[in-house]
């Protein structure tokens, strides 16, 4: 029974560590943990082999709206807010997406300080590097509430 409870309890407190209350909008996010993913894992930026520039708009869109990579490959993504509301990029699988929209729902304050997180102000910048280790069809989403179910969402084809 206590192994279980510490289960769920190690589960729950890694989900809240995830997210800050920080109200400071100038405050660089940290990664908390540099664990593999299963679309890949935070990336050595001396090994970046291309730049991929992602803009935010507020007509709940991300352009490019799409992407084609390979396995192994390294990139650093420059997230641009283009709007004038806060947007964020989040990668993962669309199963992992849709369940942490539920949860900015929930908790619509929460930011993100995962290395495959960028929560940008209107007219910021952000940058994410991330080495996608294998092949599949992963999503980056912007998980502010409302804007996932709007159609915010991108897709990353890795080969």
């Amino acid at each position: 029974m206590y192994r279980g409870l510490l289960v769920i309890l190690s589960l729950i407190a890694g989900s809240v560590w995830a997210h800050g209350d920080s109200k400071d909008p100038g405050r660089s996010a940290q990664p908390i943990s540099a664990e593999k993913k299963t679309f890949g894992l935070p990336g050595d930026p001396t090994k970046v082999l291309r730049t991929i520039y992602i803009d935010m708009r507020d007509e709940m869109e991300f352009l490019p709206n799409g992407l084609r990579l390979k396995t192994g490959d390294t990139v650093r993504f420059e997230v641009r807010n283009t709007g004038k509301v806060m947007h964020e990029l989040v990668l993962g699988t669309m199963e992992e997406l849709k369940a942490h929209a539920q949860m900015m729902r929930k908790h619509p304050g929460m930011e993100h300080d995962e290395p495959y997180m960028a929560h940008v102000a209107p007219g910021k910048a952000e940058t994410i590097v991330w080495q996608f280790t294998r092949a599949g069809e992963f999503y980056y989403g912007c998980l502010v509430p409302g804007h996932f179910e709007a159609g915010m969402i991108g897709k990353v084809v890795v080969q």
